[in-house]
């Protein structure tokens, strides 16, 4: 099973939006803090290309932010990326 993965800080706004998007279609998800964790965020940076969080993955397949993943549940594209990755 793929896992989604999602890089935040305690106190961003659409970090709270996409979890609380993930929480209410029963998903489950790790959650990694880059606020304290320099190495960490610009490997981040390094593998997305962007400065912000959140970053969501699901798998492999970088989704992007909140406003991406909110795109993708929107355009009926959430649940195919979901079950092509096995995530539930």
């Amino acid at each position: 099973m793929s896992a989604i993965t999602i890089y935040t800080t305690p106190t961003c706004p659409y970090c709270l939006a996409a979890k609380a998007l993930l929480t209410n279609k029963g998903l489950s998800y790790r959650e990694i803090n880059v606020q304290n964790d320099r190495p960490t965020a610009l490997a981040l940076i390094e593998r997305t290309g962007r400065r912000t969080v959140p970053q969501i993955f699901i798998g492999d397949t970088h989704v992007g932010g909140f406003d991406d993943l909110n795109a993708l549940e929107t355009a009926g594209r959430l649940e195919p990326l979901l079950e092509a990755n096995a995530v539930r």
